[in-house]
């Protein structure tokens, strides 16, 4: 039987099978050599991978050990350039350079810089980048000039001698001081503008806390460069001048602290400083007509602004009371024009204190001496008595007002003699200044408009209105209703609430707290003077105070609240500001907490809160933030 074409095997030839395995063998190779070389170049990459791996590592460890070293250096420098310890200061600051160094070289190699490119992670590596390259600066533009070689800031020469400082220091160190603020300045602006959303936390949360250091770094610099810049014109440095001194007192609270209470008149010529007329606010007494005052804040604060001395600060807006007192004392006195105001509560001169040293007490009129010896009263004042000695104990020891009036007298002229004397040191004068001025306790004005251009500039202003006020700025002020000195007997907390309206604007909430802890039988305890006797129809023991908030640029009052209840509110505009004025009474041992609503916030920078200086420390006053972030 025949078989068909589709049933015929064909058996491969002993040569086509011997073909056949030579290119199975072939390809076998082909296929190891390919695999072969995958494999080394896998390795090869997976070294390289792991080298930069491992390189970046080392950078990181250099950059952190680096910039943990210069940070635990930080205090060390500061003390020393405070204490004037030259030698020591730049035998730290080399240290410093050192170990800055290392981190920006580490930081910027072309490795690390490579690392930046990644996508996602690379904002990390960046991120580094920008905190070292930016505490080298600061050490070597900024630290530097503070205090290498002969641009250094002396210090010493910054401290009254015999009546007298030394112009050409303080003019020298203005060049220093300018070049620190820029070099912070630049580096806070250029940290805060890294986005720190997709960052790791070991990264961002670094990165935050050196951003916040270096703002109030430049808030501090700002105010030092700024006092350089403008104390030697305000010294006499081209010519003489006139500045009138109000120290406020904080038992009578006015919107920038207290009722000023105490003046004086200081001389300067040419770094030489002199008291040479001192008064009180009620020998003044009352001006008829007033003294002219801007009509927005008068609508708001009563023409008492402009009729009594003691009312001039009513408004928070230091230059406008400093204007006012300026007028009133050269009207009363007839005398040469007041070039600037300054103004300072007790707690500001319990810090010059603590620079100084006690002062002892010498009286003119027998007999305040004679009732400060047989009352009890200190002879000594020292900052841990200043604060309740002039607040309190002196209206229970002298009932008469006009030797009251002596006692605070000699009070601003002893430490005044105190201080232009060089007693202390100097570097603890130039902390407690700071300090004083950080706390809001401490105002200047010039009536020199260049001069006054750089103090707006500063915390010292205590302006209100316009570019200086800008952002989101709110402000809880107080000002005394009781026509007395009980505001020793309240404590205060001042709180911002941040919520979304349904339109997406943010709301704040202004929430302060206060509280009467004068004795239950306070009217029967205190002195008529401290209570008000029920004069101006407030009980005696019974504190009565309008509290003022101020809103920021362009946002809107809405309502107000006194213990959850709805509350009867004085509604206003300063400037474009909204402002609410609420009034409370307490008595002995009561509190109320006082809320006001501000709509329509279009700033959506992180908000300030601006207080009346208080004797509590301002740490105990303002309370933290509370609510989430901005709107979407």
């Amino acid at each position: 039987m025949t078989q068909s074409a589709s049933e015929t095997t064909v058996e491969p030839s002993d040569a086509q099978r011997m073909a056949h395995r030579k290119r199975t063998k072939l390809g076998a190779r082909v296929k190891r050599r390919i695999a072969g070389r995958i494999i080394v170049a896998a390795a090869v990459l997976l070294l390289v991978a792991c080298g930069y791996a491992a390189w970046l590592m080392f950078r990181a460890d250099q950059i952190k050990t680096s910039l943990e070293s210069a940070l635990v250096l930080l205090p060390t420098i500061q003390e020393q350039l405070m204490s004037g310890e030259g030698e020591a200061a730049r035998q730290t600051l080399t240290e410093l350079q050192k170990h800055t160094s290392v981190a920006r070289v580490a930081a910027t190699d072309p490795v690390w810089r490579g690392a930046s490119l990644v996508p996602v992670a690379g904002g990390n590596f960046s991120a580094v980048t920008e905190v070292a390259v930016s505490a080298d600066d600061i050490v070597n533009l900024a630290i530097g000039p503070l205090v290498g070689g002969a641009s250094s800031v002396d210090w010493s020469g910054l401290m009254p001698t015999e009546g007298k400082i030394d112009l050409a220091a303080l003019q020298q160190s203005s060049a220093s001081l300018s070049s620190a603020r820029n070099t912070v300045q630049l580096s806070y602006d250029r940290l805060s503008a890294v986005d720190t959303s997709e960052l790791l936390p070991e990264v961002s949360q670094p990165l935050e806390q050196v951003t916040a250091a270096l703002d109030t770094a430049s808030d501090a610099l700002d105010g030092a460069s700024a006092a350089a810049e403008v104390l030697p014109p305000m010294l006499g440095a081209e010519g003489p001048r006139n500045h009138l001194l109000l120290i406020q007192n904080s038992a009578e609270v006015r919107a920038t602290g207290g009722i000023p209470g105490a003046l004086a008149v200081i001389h300067t010529d040419d770094g030489e400083i002199e008291l040479t007329a001192q008064g009180s606010a009620s020998e003044l007494g009352r001006f008829d007509p007033t003294v002219v005052v801007d009509p927005a804040q008068i609508e708001i604060y009563s023409t008492r602004m402009g009729r009594f001395m003691q009312s001039v600060n009513l408004t928070p807006d230091f230059p406008t009371a400093a204007q006012t007192a300026a007028k009133m004392w050269e009207q009363h006195h007839k005398g040469p024009a007041i070039d600037g105001v300054l103004a300072l509560d007790p707690l500001a001169l319990a810090n010059i204190l603590k620079a100084t040293g006690p002062v002892e007490l010498r009286f003119q009129e027998p007999e305040v001496g004679d009732l400060v010896a047989s009352s009890g009263l200190p002879t000594s004042l020292t900052a841990e008595n200043v604060v309740p000695t002039l607040l309190s104990d002196v209206y229970a020891a002298i009932e008469e007002p006009s030797l009251q009036d002596a006692y605070f007298a000699a009070v601003a002229a002893q430490v005044f003699e105190a201080l232009t004397s060089g007693d202390g040191e100097s570097a603890g004068l130039v902390q407690s200044l700071i300090k004083s001025a950080d706390e809001g306790r401490l105002y200047a004005w010039s009536a020199h408009s260049n001069e006054q251009a750089i103090i707006a500039s500063t915390g010292m202003a205590g302006k209100v209105t316009g570019a200086e006020a800008g952002g989101a700025t709110f402000g809880a002020y107080f000002n005394d209703g009781t026509g007395a000195k009980m505001d020793f007997y309240v404590r205060r907390t001042v709180q911002l609430k941040r919520s979304c309206t349904e339109d997406g604007y943010l709301q704040y909430t202004l929430m302060i707290t206060l509280t009467n802890t004068a004795p239950l039988d306070a009217a029967e305890l205190l002195p008529d003077y401290v209570t008000g006797g029920g004069d101006f129809g407030v009980p005696p023991g019974t504190v009565q105070t309008n509290v003022v908030g101020y809103g920021p640029d362009q946002s809107q009052l809405q309502t107000a609240r006194v213990n959850g209840e709805p509350a009867p509110i004085g509604s206003y505009r300063h400037g474009d500001r909204p402002v609410a004025v609420v009034t409370t009474r307490l008595p002995p041992a009561q509190s109320a907490t006082v809320e006001v609503d501000f709509s329509n916030v279009v700033q959506t920078s992180d908000p300030v809160l601006d207080v009346t200086p208080t004797i509590q420390p301002i740490d105990d006053v303002v309370l933290p933030l509370q609510g989430g972030a901005a709107c979407s």
